[in-house]
């Protein structure tokens, strides 16, 4: 992936050096190790605020906010790793500027915040086991870098741009709120049953792969900066982390009612989707029959 040069985000906030805070509370309840293996295992790698799991799995109601502590600051110049999620985020920023204007609409940029163990956030305290994450709350995503070391020892998934890929799914997840989808989802989920729960968020969080490929799609054509190998990585990073491929991880046995992000293939097909087609249109996974 040809990143360096390229535009970087100054919408990337360094917070890696402060005390996550809240000392794991969300809603007023504790985080147990257990809750949040449940979480993980619940919600995949990938995902959109894990914390409203784990308000659900604790007994609790919406998680309480918490500020930031004192003024965000940029990462340093001299650090590689954040001047590649920097450059990510810039071309993210870019390619959905250009569609929400092609609809008559203007895309609000969200903050990505670097962070260390724990962190605290308008949705309660993020901690890395989480994964990355984001929360419609403050509308930011969360990135501790530290898994990017995971993505590529434990989880099989290796690559710069299986990292970008990670980095505009959650982006994605910002999309759905700026155009209401996450709302939609959220008003629905006290509503149902806790298998059409499920459903639902499968159906999120695969339109959040497709938003990941119409990026993927429009950078190319902007910037030309990847190759077959690229796309490759992301392929694979999308199988790895499907509902079945980690649950046989995990438990040794797959159910597909416990699904909340879809199958390898179904990540890879509505990934591969927005990639080959570029269009929002075509990543209405909510209004589809066969995921």
């Amino acid at each position: 992936m040809k990143w360096e040069g390229n535009r970087e985000s100054s919408n990337v906030e360094d917070r890696r050096g402060e005390g996550g805070g809240g000392g794991g509370m969300i809603g007023g309840r504790s985080i147990g190790i257990g809750t949040v293996v449940i979480a993980l295992i619940g919600w995949g790698v990938f995902g959109i605020n894990p914390l409203t799991t784990i308000g659900m799995l604790s007994g609790g109601g919406q998680p309480q906010v918490q500020q930031q502590q004192g003024p965000a600051k940029a990462p340093p110049g001299d650090d590689q790793q954040a001047r590649f999620v920097s450059t990510v985020l810039a071309s993210t920023e870019d390619v959905w500027t250009q569609i929400f204007r092609q609809g008559g609409a203007q895309y609000r940029e969200p903050k990505l915040v670097l962070f260390r163990g724990a962190v605290p956030t308008a949705c309660g305290t993020g901690q890395s086991a989480m994964g990355p994450f984001y929360c419609p709350g403050d509308q930011k995503v969360y990135l501790d870098m530290g898994f990017f070391d995971t993505m590529s020892r434990q989880l099989g998934a290796p690559g710069e741009f299986a990292r970008a890929y990670v980095i505009a799914h959650e982006v994605g997840h910002h999309v759905q709120t700026l155009l209401g989808t996450t709302a939609k989802v959220d008003n629905m989920r006290g509503r149902v049953s806790q298998r059409d729960q499920n459903a639902l968020s499968v159906r999120l969080e695969l339109q959040a792969d497709c938003y990941a490929g119409i990026w993927a799609n429009h950078s190319q054509q902007a910037k030309n900066w990847l190759d077959q190998s690229d796309i490759e990585s992301a392929i694979n990073a999308a199988q790895q982390i499907g509902d079945d491929t980690l649950q046989r991880q995990q438990t040794g046995s797959v159910r597909p009612d416990a699904f909340t992000h879809g199958s390898s293939a179904q990540r890879v097909r509505w990934f591969s989707t927005g990639l080959k087609t570029g269009s929002v249109q075509s990543c209405d996974t909510f209004n589809t029959q066969s995921l």
